[in-house]
């Protein structure tokens, strides 16, 4: 049997204590957390250094682990490969892919992390994207996070996906996100899909904007802005 470390990773997302405590049920020990660290990729950074092992189990702050998932059937990363991600259940638009799943990750990859958008997209190495679905990302859990869930993904999608994605994926997945009615809170990431796409249109004319995905008081600022305070604090 194979055993990896793993970290829990959360900013201010309301679920984020009891699926902590889900994660650890179902991996059968403990489970690191690093909490509220301000700049993605500080966060993933700091994640390197909070384990043991090279390789090791990330999970975002609104993942749901599927109880079911076992951790001793997964295999190690063969050389070459800096990530593995398992897919997850989209419950807004039923979609089923990377965004939002478990991750394994060399920890030393994070510590050679290069620059872009989406953080981990800038990782040495391949990355392995599995058909194993691991579990639900639970990212609308508020008015707020469903928006920011929608703008972030579908103005990174629109812009061109960092991960080489064929167009007609990427077309595909945003007409999923702008049509999202399933779900809690649905209807504001429908409307963080649609205005994500028109901030990509008019960030094309100055990409150095595109760094403000990852700005979460510039998101906050930007969601109340357009539909009033609605955030549900974390």
């Amino acid at each position: 049997m194979t055993s990896f470390d793993a970290v829990f990773l959360s900013y201010d997302e309301p679920m984020a204590d009891s699926l902590h405590s889900r994660l650890q049920r179902t991996l059968c020990g403990t489970v690191k957390r690093l909490h509220g660290v301000h700049g993605m990729r500080r966060a993933y950074r700091l994640c390197a250094e909070l384990v043991d092992r090279e390789q090791f189990f990330l999970a975002d702050g609104d993942f749901a682990i599927d109880p079911t998932f076992d951790p001793a059937a997964v295999e190690p990363l063969a050389e070459g490969l800096s990530m593995r991600v398992w897919r997850a259940v989209n419950p807004v638009n039923g979609l089923t892919y990377g965004y939002g799943g478990l991750k394994l990750i060399r920890r030393s990859a994070l510590r050679e992390m290069g620059e872009a958008v989406d953080v981990l997209a800038a990782l040495p190495g391949r990355i392995e994207f599995t058909q194993e679905t691991a579990g639900i990302t639970r990212f609308n859990q508020s008015p707020f996070h469903a928006w920011k869930a929608g703008f972030r993904e579908c103005a990174m999608l629109a812009r061109g996906s960092e991960y080489g994605m064929a167009d007609d994926d990427a077309r595909q997945r945003v007409e999923a996100w702008t049509a999202s009615r399933s779900g809690e809170f649905a209807a504001y990431a429908a409307a963080g899909a649609h205005e994500g796409i028109t901030f990509a249109r008019d960030a094309a004319r100055g990409t150095a904007r595109f760094g403000l995905l990852n700005d979460p008081a510039w998101l906050r600022r930007q969601f109340t802005a357009a539909h009033g305070d609605q955030a549900v604090a974390g």
